[in-house]
């Protein structure tokens, strides 16, 4: 890995062997890599740390299978704010809001664009209607839910 004068950083093939093996499975262990590299599990270590340190591994998550915990319903959604300098407090109410799970200040149509996990249609009808509107500074909302997540992955570096 090397770091330009631009601040991006450049990497080398280990590198990028390293991090796809822990985008395909972030328990992959050190040993495992080291052995595809062909180098220690020394170095792979070192060349891990270097990497977060650089910030291009972040936060390591435990993924979750929201089906399986009975979050069935996805839904994406458009929020319209009366004025734009209700942003900041409009995603600190936001954050109060378990589902919402994402949230994008968006150009556009949209002034923020939000993901929502709920249990059913139901729930998602409360989450809107008890919550998201009633945020001082939302003029509407639209709703788009989901039928079926096709694709989920990252871009390989």
């Amino acid at each position: 890995m090397r770091v330009s004068n631009l601040h991006t950083v450049e990497l080398d093939g280990i590198d990028k062997i390293i991090l796809e093996a822990l985008m395909e499975n972030s328990k992959t262990s050190i040993s495992k890599i080291a052995k595809q590299v062909g180098v220690s599990s020394t170095a792979i270590h070192q060349r891990i740390k270097k990497l977060e340190n650089a910030n291009i591994i972040g936060d390591t998550v435990t993924l979750l299978n929201y089906k399986a915990l009975g979050y069935k319903t996805t839904a994406y959604v458009g929020v319209f704010l009366e004025k734009s300098v209700y942003y900041k407090d409009a995603i600190n109410d936001m954050l109060k809001i378990p589902e919402i799970i994402e949230a994008y200040f968006t150009t556009g149509n949209y002034t923020i664009f939000i993901k929502i996990l709920c249990k059913d249609n139901d729930h998602l009808m409360s989450v809107l209607r008890n919550g998201i509107q009633e945020i001082k500074g939302i003029e509407r909302t639209e709703t788009i839910i989901s039928l079926e997540q096709s694709i989920s992955r990252q871009i390989k570096p």
